[in-house]
């Protein structure tokens, strides 16, 4: 028998964010039809570096239009 989708939510809300995040990350990759790329250990290493910084709080995420709007500050056309 099949867990139902609403179970598999319901248990998965009960972890916690970091692993709740590990878990829709795997997943959408589970998705992704494309062919796999190779990546060699150093970029594996520093994704894994930044998605730690993220995740601790040690580095803020900036929206893109923040990021525009400061370009767009500092270089005026």
């Amino acid at each position: 028998m099949k867990p139902s989708p609403q179970k598999i939510i319901d248990e998965a809300m009960k972890l916690e964010p970091t692993t709740r995040a590990f878990v829709v990350e795997s997943l959408l990759e589970s998705l992704d039809f494309e062919e796999d790329f190779s990546l060699s250990e150093e970029w594996t290493q520093e994704i894994r570096r930044r998605c730690e910084e993220i995740d601790s709080g040690k580095t803020a995420l900036v929206d893109g239009e923040t990021v525009l709007s400061n370009l767009h500050n500092k270089y005026p056309s």
